[in-house]
C-alpha cells in the first residue's frame, strides 16, 4: 500500500506537498469539542465535509462546507483569524487532498470508525486522535 499521499497545493504549475503535523491535544481547547460535534452531527455542522461533485473544482470543498469550517475553527479557537479552513477526511487527506487555495488551513477529521459513539468520554478520545492523525483538528 502506498503511503499517504497528504495535503497538496500548486506553486505555479508546480503540485507541492504541504507539510503534516499533529496538533497536541491540549494546544488549542475546543478544537477536540470540534470533533466530537462533526462526529454527532450537530446542527450547523452538516456541510462541513460536502464536496464539488463535478466541474474544475471536482472533490474540493464546497463555499458552504469552507464557511462552516472556517466560522467552527475561528469559533473553537478564538484566538486564531483564518481566512479559510478547510475539514477533511482521512481518506482525502491519504488520497491526497488538493487545496483550492493558498491561503487554506486544512485540518484533518480523525475517523469515526475508531471511536465507540455509546462511549464515556468522546472528547478524551477526540484529543488522543488529534495527537496522532497528521494535521488532525
Amino acid at each position: 500500500m502506498p503511503p499517504p499521499a497528504g495535503i497538496k497545493r500548486k506553486r505555479g504549475t508546480v503540485d507541492i506537498t504541504n507539510p503534516d503535523f499533529e496538533l497536541a491535544p491540549d494546544a488549542v481547547p475546543g478544537i477536540a469539542q470540534v470533533i466530537v460535534d462533526i462526529w454527532q452531527n450537530k446542527l450547523g455542522l452538516d456541510q462541513i465535509l460536502k464536496r464539488e461533485t463535478s466541474g474544475a473544482k471536482k472533490g474540493m470543498a464546497t463555499p458552504l462546507a469552507v464557511t462552516q469550517a472556517t466560522a467552527t475553527i475561528n469559533a473553537a479557537a478564538p484566538n486564531y483569524n483564518f481566512v479559510r479552513a478547510v475539514i477533511i477526511k482521512e481518506e482525502e487527506h491519504d488520497n491526497g487532498y488538493m487545496m483550492e487555495t493558498e491561503n487554506d488551513v486544512v485540518f484533518v477529521l480523525p475517523n469515526q470508525g475508531r471511536i465507540n459513539p455509546a462511549g464515556a468520554n468522546l472528547l478524551n478520545t477526540a484529543k488522543l486522535l488529534m495527537a496522532c492523525t497528521p494535521n488532525g483538528i
